[in-house]
């Protein structure tokens, strides 16, 4: 009995019930380290690193840190280290506010310190070759022995310059130092000390991360291309930016990693909102992103901008970034559309200094929601301008997504330069990589000074001449005609700065008020006006009197004392953008004459003011005119007539004028309209040069307005008079059309007005989108080839777009059709109707070349009296 006892509560066989539960279990086990495995919600999951060498420099004792890591003491890691003499440092706490970079619980690092009076090296044996963290900590510890601000020393991995000549002279802060290093065999750190100093260091970090955290390849900024060398460099991390969200200590990084916010850096003007979900959502794909390249608290977080913004200049997200120059920098931007409903798109353009990255279609980069993505860009040395690195998104000017873009998380790191330095253009045995040796530099800056001083003695003769010839009154005047300067004598550019525009004038032209204004009008600026002239003008520049607002400043209805009212522009002392377009537009306006051109009047330069004076266009712009106000619709006929006179400014620009100019912003807001509706371009404020006959196109930075933009030039950044084209070819439409050339309010294949009229148009469906003021009384023939004009100057590549002269030509003829129509009986059908002359490109004096008769009975039906009225017409 007591046998079978222990027998029963020994190992019983499992029924077939027990069976089936068991196999169920581990079947939900297997799956769920499955799911794990593919890394969906994974975010705060550790690398185990092979290399893990924490070592807290001059403590007596293991310091663990608040995030759970252990830095081992000196005495512990005294294999490692080779000196010849050292001496420790120590406090008993740091009440220092250190950067937002480096975590409170960094702060018992700072506390020791190991000080080198000879050359000392820590080798770090490595288990495991690839890319590395090399972390150091500095801050100069008060001690009675060694001024640790006086220190200056390099330091050295392995043949990679990590700092040279380095120095903390300021003891209220902390440095905290961190480079990506691709090693193997040993990590060799030597702490170098200056002739007659020391070194010091208070912590170290040398730990392995995943081989994946870098790719090989990155798209290439300036020049535009791919860059695939990344495994040839070695990286400093300048910037570490949670975008939206707080600071990510490392406890909460899958690689021990700060991320800081980025409030600091960010430039939003208006727009900008942040957005959150919980970071167990989001998700990883299977290729690309792992929770290593960012944990998800970073992507849980997001900026981006708001729905409600239409236009390009405003929906632009900035951050400023200051970094060294002669450096190479890769940017990975981290992006999680965190922010769009289910089947929602985000599309939006990346840009860096200016120049565009890329176009990203994140929705379809990531398939889903709420997963992680991350892009690469290498921006070449030559493209650091003003020691600072601008990442700037917006929304696409090819509106095939949504009106918003975003971002989640930002990093900057340097990369090495041609002497495998993070610090100048020493290596580490030495030796200098410069473009020349010492001595051929100093030779080179004696030279140069040299020039620089004979070129100051010149300059100064000329200022005593033109003080000789100073005007009467100057003192009084509180100019700076420096700013009009260039346009003197030479084709020079304009002041370089803002600051030089602003001084005050030191020559002066003539002796007498009459002269002087005398003077400028030769140069083309028209009348000099005193500054009370023109308040008085203005009533003290009233602001019922502003007509007008731009980046420049605001510009005012005046009246002069003999009654002409005038158009005054002016500017903003604090707008850098509108000292520019000031510059561009006396520039432009000097070179400039024409019946379908804004005039320039005259200008005045007294105390430090910036104001120029324009004929008044009465009639305001040509978009008030066709919607957005209570003003009568303009007819059919008068609106071909405004874009007819739009087509001959335009046309004159490109081809009529000593060198062709490209306006760049060509919009209705841009076309004003006189007393009598003649069209006048004006707004020359982003106007450019066009190529000359060497060059096929101007390089140059995006500018214009959003819907109006040629898409070709907005992807190449390449300027040329095709892309004026384009922006009239928009302006057809909106005249045709009424309404805004970009509406977000509408469904997405209607919020483009050009996108939507070319569907139409292809359907045979424009009728239907037509202003319905118009529609009645358009003629058939008439808008046949309005449209077929104003297609051509939407094509997609700027080579299959017609010239100005080309377009005007259609217009004109649409006219003639138009009129033909409104004084021709119907039944009489069977006449011919003679096209007007094609304007040569190379001519804008006037209509040339032979006319041309056509055929066109379907049409218009044209009798002979009418005949000879319509056969030389010219177009108003």
């Amino acid at each position: 009995m007591r046998g079978e006892k222990y027998r029963a509560l020994g190992p019983q066989p499992f029924s077939s019930l027990s069976l089936f539960y068991l196999f169920f279990f581990f079947f939900l086990f297997n799956l769920t380290k499955f799911a794990s495995a593919k890394g969906n919600v994974s975010s705060t999951k550790t690398f185990t690193s092979p290399d893990d060498y924490l070592i807290d420099c001059g403590s007596p004792q293991a310091t663990v840190l608040k995030d759970g890591r252990t830095f081992k003491s000196d005495h512990d890691a005294a294999s490692f280290l080779s000196t010849l003499e050292d001496v420790q440092a120590s406090v008993d706490s740091i009440s220092i506010n250190a950067s937002s970079s480096i975590p409170p619980s960094s702060l018992p690092l700072f506390r020791n310190a190991k000080i080198f009076l000879q050359d000392s090296t820590y080798t770090l044996y490595v288990a495991q070759a690839g890319w590395h963290w090399i972390r150091l900590y500095f801050y100069p510890i008060a001690n009675p022995s060694y001024n640790l601000t006086d220190a200056v020393f390099s330091v050295y991995a392995g043949n990679i310059v990590l700092l040279h000549q380095f120095s903390v002279k300021d003891n209220t802060s902390l440095v905290f130092k961190e480079y990506l290093v691709n090693v193997s065999g040993r990590i060799s750190l030597q702490f170098k000390p200056k002739k007659n100093s020391y070194a010091f260091i208070n912590a170290i970090e040398v730990v392995s991360v995943p081989d994946s955290l870098i790719n090989n390849s990155a798209t290439a900024v300036s020049p535009p291309g791919d860059f695939n060398r990344l495994s040839n460099s070695s990286f400093q991390v300048c910037y570490r930016l949670n975008v939206g969200g707080p600071i990510i200590i490392p406890t909460d990084d899958t690689l021990s990693r700060t991320w800081e916010p980025d409030e600091k850096y960010n430039m939003f003007l208006l727009g900008s909102k942040n957005a959150s979900v919980s970071p167990k959502t989001i998700k990883y794909p299977e290729n690309g992103a792992t929770p290593y390249t960012a944990p998800s608290l970073v992507y849980a977080t997001a900026v981006h901008v708001q729905d409600s913004i239409t236009t390009q200049q405003n929906s632009n997200l900035t951050w400023k970034l200051n970094v060294d120059p002669g450096y190479s920098y890769l940017i990975r931007l981290h992006f999680c559309d965190i922010v769009s409903q289910i089947n929602g798109t985000l599309y939006f353009n990346v840009y860096i200094n200016n120049m565009l990255g890329g176009t990203l279609d994140l929705s379809f980069l990531t398939k889903a929601l709420k997963t992680a993505y991350y892009k690469d860009f290498v921006l070449n040395e030559t493209a650091i301008t003003n020691g600072s690195i601008t990442v700037q998104l917006g929304i696409s000017a090819s509106l095939l997504g949504s009106l918003d873009a975003i971002l989640n998380g930002l990093e900057v790191m340097k990369m090495s330069n041609k002497a495998n330095s993070f610090d100048g253009l020493f290596t580490a045995d030495g030796s200098y990589k410069g473009s020349g040796s010492r001595t051929k530099i100093m030779r080179i800056v004696a030279a140069v000074g040299l020039v620089m001083g004979v070129a100051g003695m010149l300059l100064l003769a000329m200022v005593f001449v033109r003080w000789q010839k100073r005007p009467e009154g100057w003192e009084k005047r509180n100019s700076f005609s420096s700013w009009l300067l260039p346009l003197h004598g030479s084709h020079t550019s304009f002041l370089s700065s803002k600051s030089s525009s602003r001084r005050s004038s030191l020559f002066g032209s003539r002796k007498s008020k009459n002269g002087y204004s005398a003077y400028f009008s030769t140069q083309g600026l028209g009348r000099f006006f005193t500054f009370n002239e023109l308040q008085n003008a203005t009533q003290n520049f009233d602001e019922k009197a502003v007509i007008g607002v731009g980046g420049f400043g605001k510009v005012y209805l005046g009246a002069l004392e003999d009654g002409t009212n005038v158009a005054i522009k002016r500017g903003n002392p604090s707008s850098e953008q509108g000292i520019n377009e000031f510059r561009t537009e006396i520039e432009m306006l000097s070179k400039l004459r024409h019946r379908h051109l804004v005039s320039l009047i005259g200008f005045c330069d007294e105390q430090s003011e910036m104001i120029l004076v324009y004929e008044y266009m009465s009639n305001g712009p040509l978009r008030d005119h066709i919607y957005g106000s209570n003003l009568p619709s303009l007819s059919w006929k008068q609106r071909l007539e405004i874009c007819i006179g739009a087509a001959r400014g335009l046309h004159y620009l490109h081809t009529g004028a000593a060198l062709g100019i490209i306006h760049r912003d060509v919009k209705t807001t841009n076309i004003l309209l006189d007393e009598n509706f003649v069209a006048k371009v004006s707004d020359f404020g982003l106007s450019k040069a066009a190529p000359t006959l060497d060059q096929t196109h101007v390089s140059t930075a995006v500018k214009g307005s959003f819907g109006y933009l040629d898409p070709e030039y907005f992807r190449s950044q390449k300027l040329t008079e095709k892309s004026d084209v384009y922006s009239f070819g928009v302006v057809l439409f909106e005249v045709l059309c009424a309404r805004l050339v970009i509406n977000p309010s509408l469904p997405r294949e209607q919020v483009s007005l050009a996108e939507w009229a070319m569907q139409c148009h292809r359907k045979g469906m424009l009728e239907k989108i037509i202003d319905p003021h118009i529609a009645s009384s358009i003629n058939s023939g008439s808008l046949k080839k309005y449209v077929e004009g104003a297609e051509k100057c939407l094509a997609e590549y700027g080579v299959d777009r017609p010239g100005m002269g080309d377009v005007l030509w259609h217009l004109e003829y649409a006219l003639q059709l138009q009129e033909a129509t409104s004084q021709i009986e119907p039944e009489d059908s069977s006449a011919m109707l003679i096209a007007p002359d094609r304007p040569s490109e190379n001519n804008s004096s006037g209509p040339s070349g032979d006319q041309v008769v056509i055929s066109d009975k379907s049409e218009v039906a044209a009798g002979a009296p009418l005949f000879s009225q319509i056969g030389n017409f010219q177009g108003r």
